[in-house]
């Protein structure tokens, strides 16, 4: 349960959270998940796997254990025969499904979230009952790697494999396969091809820009990368401050896509978490502090933001939605410059795999 000594430790943030808020907005994703366990992005809206995890997360940050396992649970229940998840569910009824595509990063992620899970809890029969869905999940998605070490984003709803790959998506991925070869560890279970596979896949996002559809206008593509795992130290830098300015608004947050003029709290929030990562708490706190305009009432954050116009009315909230990714993207973040020690390992690489970049370097 939420208590309030565990949200003073770790999800008070000058300028972002007091008590009261962060304590708010863990009731406002609780108020979203339905009995079953399901989250979607509000009620009467679709549930997605990836962002699913991610609230369920959120959860475990904020001491919430017993309704995060019960998202880990609706996963596994739902899980279909080939390990995958379709890639939308209307308001998380399973026998309602809106989207019959199956993508690959979606399918991947709950490795981070199990992984997540077992480290804030320590909870042993948890990773036991959890190891077989994350074993089918993680070989569906390697079912989709390209020779060049690459991800397919997804397989169609008629099996047809899709074969083009995603910077964002394999860079999740990337840090997914880490968490599923940390959780193989602790089992005792190696897993020697999934080694080769995420080294592989590192490889790529490192060297191969080419080998991945060019979305270079979208935010995530340009801090994910580090964020994933896959480009760190100087490099990582380097990469950061390259695109700065095209893609962070001062006082605003960041933009999803150039030149559309808004920005968005999930993308805000995730490249706190990467300028963490990088040992940036400075900046990560910065970008925090000024997304704070999206805050709702309710403790609950609006998508995103459109920040120009001809009239002032033209600038709002947009989409109007309050989404329980959002929020719990922000808990994320919050707790790992708070130093939740879960947190702080998925994110941070404690006790991740390193090393794991082919010999075939000069590929």
């Amino acid at each position: 349960m939420t208590s309030p000594e565990r949200i003073a430790e770790h999800l008070v943030l000058p300028g972002v959270l007091t008590a009261e808020q962060a304590a708010e907005t863990v009731a406002g994703i609780l108020a979203v998940q339905r009995e079953d366990g399901a989250l979607p992005w509000f009620r009467g809206h679709h549930l997605d796997p990836w962002d699913h995890t991610e609230a369920a997360m959120a959860l475990d940050a904020a001491g919430e254990h017993a309704a995060a396992a019960r998202a880990y649970e609706w996963l596994a229940r739902h899980q279909n025969g080939d390990g995958s998840w379709y890639a939308a569910y209307h308001d998380g009824e399973p026998d309602r499904v809106t989207d019959r595509s199956l993508e690959s990063n979606f399918v991947a992620y709950i490795a981070v979230g199990v992984w997540h899970h077992y480290l804030a809890t320590g909870d042993d029969a948890f990773l036991d009952r959890m190891w077989p869905v994350v074993y089918a999940a993680v070989e569906f998605v390697l079912g989709l790697q390209q020779p060049g070490g690459e991800i397919g984003w997804k397989r169609e709803a008629d099996g047809t494999p899709v074969n083009d790959a995603l910077l964002t998506g394999s860079s999740s991925i990337h840090q997914a396969l880490r968490c599923a070869l940390a959780i193989a560890d602790e089992r005792e279970e190696p897993q020697p091809d999934w080694e080769l596979a995420a080294g592989a896949l590192g490889h790529a996002i490192r060297r191969h820009p080419e080998r991945f559809l060019d979305k270079a206008r979208y935010s995530m593509d340009w801090y994910y990368p580090v964020l994933g795992g896959a480009i760190t130290g100087p490099e990582a830098k380097t990469r950061i401050e390259a695109d700065w300015d095209t893609f962070v608004v001062p006082g605003l947050g960041v933009r999803c896509v150039v030149p559309n003029p808004w920005v968005t709290g999930g993308e805000s929030c995730e490249l706190a978490l990467a300028l963490w990562v990088m040992g940036e708490s400075d900046r990560a706190l910065t970008i925090l502090q000024d997304i704070q305009h999206l805050r709702a009432g309710n403790g609950m954050y609006w998508t995103g933001y459109v920040f120009e116009g001809e009239t002032e009315s033209d600038k709002a909230m947009w989409p109007e939605e309050l989404t329980s990714w959002t929020a719990g993207s922000l808990l994320l973040a919050v707790a790992a410059l708070g130093g939740d020690e879960a947190t702080v390992a998925v994110f941070g690489g404690e006790r991740l795999p390193t090393g794991l970049e082919p010999d075939c370097c000069g590929a």
